[in-house]
């Protein structure tokens, strides 16, 4: 049973990932797609592992998808295309690439949440820089965050009745630049934590909370890259159920669901395919690696 991890070498989970699977597979198989080559006529995905042989994506037995690139940018959505050839030839994926696809845009993410009926902060999707005033205008503090990003990387918080109109203007162009399409969030009270309501195969694992460091420069933002730190929660059954309708119509193999909890009420955020596992290590001592190495042993069995 060959199964090869994607993912990134040196990293962290991607690598406690090849360790776990080797466990299950007996060979471990770490491969990086920053060199991948598809050839669609011979009907090859080829990619260097960690130990530098060239392994064919479309030969293996089952392929478990934890990173696609080292950082979030719209060439992942090409590489999960280039790993859904290997699917379409019979490989078997954890999560499935056109699964996952719903969710690394901000925005098909966004759009699957909502019309799933979840809750979310106030948020307006424009190209047009006037469109977007308007929007901060109304919302008073508002978040720009890129289609493509993680841990808040990218992210502007805006405050428009502290910006006159030309500084708001600014900011407006400055974010635009680097962003054609602006998502725009209104900012919420996070009460200085979010969560993180992790999935197996659909079956809550736990949660975990981001917190924000004291004295944090980014005062609005718990991520762990601004100094955020990961901490026990135990969410109410409400919040469980609702983070899990929430990652229901991905339906991947693993997802960490992002909720906050704000004085208007419970606010869902995104649905991740590859956050979670330090997290709920860090957090709470489980071992996702061997979690999911265990499912996808189980899967394969059957």
């Amino acid at each position: 049973m060959r199964i090869a991890v994607v993912g990134i070498h040196g990293g962290w989970s991607s690598e406690c990932l090849a360790d776990a699977v080797a466990e299950v597979s007996g060979e471990r198989i770490l491969v990086d797609m920053d060199h991948a080559r598809l050839d669609l006529a011979a009907g090859s995905l080829l990619c260097p592992d960690a130990g530098g042989r060239t392994i064919d994506l479309c030969a293996v037995d089952a392929l478990c998808v934890k990173k696609v690139a080292g950082g979030y940018a719209p060439h992942m959505i090409d590489r999960l295309e280039m790993l859904r050839v290997a699917t379409a030839r019979g490989v078997r994926a954890f999560s499935d690439p056109g699964r996952i696809l719903r969710l690394v845009d901000r925005l098909a993410c966004t759009v699957t949440l909502r019309a799933a009926g979840m809750p979310m902060p106030p948020t307006t999707i424009t190209e047009d820089e006037n469109e977007a005033l308007d929007a901060v205008r109304a919302y008073g503090r508002a978040v720009l965050k890129p289609l493509f990003t993680s841990k808040a990387r990218g992210m502007a918080l805006v405050d428009a009745e502290a910006l006159d109109a030309g500084e708001l203007r600014a900011a407006i162009g400055g974010f635009k630049a680097a962003n054609p399409v602006m998502y725009i969030q209104q900012a919420v009270d996070l009460h200085g934590q979010d969560l993180g309501v992790c999935f197996l195969a659909g079956e809550y694992l736990g949660t975990y909370a981001r917190r924000k460091a004291d004295g944090s420069g980014a005062a609005w933002s718990t991520s762990t890259v601004s100094g955020g730190r990961y901490a026990v929660f135990d969410p109410p059954a409400d919040i469980v159920e609702l983070a899990r309708r929430a990652q229901e119509p991905f339906g991947l193999d693993f997802t960490c669901v992002d909720v906050a909890l704000t004085e208007a009420g419970p606010y869902i955020f995104e649905v991740s395919a590859f956050g979670g596992f330090r997290g709920l290590l860090a957090a709470r001592g489980i071992d996702v690696a061997r979690l999911f190495a265990a499912h996808v042993a189980r899967e394969l069995a059957r």
